[in-house]
C-alpha cells in the first residue's frame, strides 16, 4: 500500500512538473511573438523586462532565440535585459513621482 501511494505521488509530481515546463514553454513563445511585434514596429535599443516574472533567467535566453522567427528579417540584435532593481522596479519608479 505504501509503494502504491510512493509512486502515485511521484508520478503526481513528475505530471505537474511537466506542467509547469509546458507553461513556461507557452509565455516564451507569446513574449517572443509580442516583443517581436514591438521590434518590428519600434525597433528599440534595448527591452527591460520587469516584474516578477523577470526574475526567471531562462527567458534572457530562450526569448531571443525563438524572436528570430517572428521579427522581419530573421535578425534580431535587440537584447533583452533585467530590471536594474528587478521586480521592485515598477514600486520605485511609482514611489518617484509621488
Amino acid at each position: 500500500m505504501v509503494r502504491r501511494f510512493v509512486a502515485l505521488t511521484l508520478w503526481l509530481e513528475w505530471r505537474r512538473a511537466m506542467r509547469k515546463q509546458k507553461c513556461i514553454a507557452r509565455y516564451e513563445d507569446r513574449l517572443a511573438r509580442a516583443l517581436a511585434s514591438v521590434v518590428n514596429m519600434v525597433d528599440p535599443d534595448v527591452i527591460v523586462l520587469g516584474g516578477g516574472m523577470s526574475n526567471v533567467e531562462r527567458l534572457y535566453t530562450n526569448v531571443p532565440v525563438l524572436m528570430r522567427q517572428w521579427v522581419m528579417g530573421g535578425e534580431c540584435a535587440t537584447p533583452i535585459v533585467k530590471a536594474k532593481y528587478g521586480d521592485s522596479s515598477g514600486v520605485r519608479g511609482a514611489a518617484r513621482l509621488w
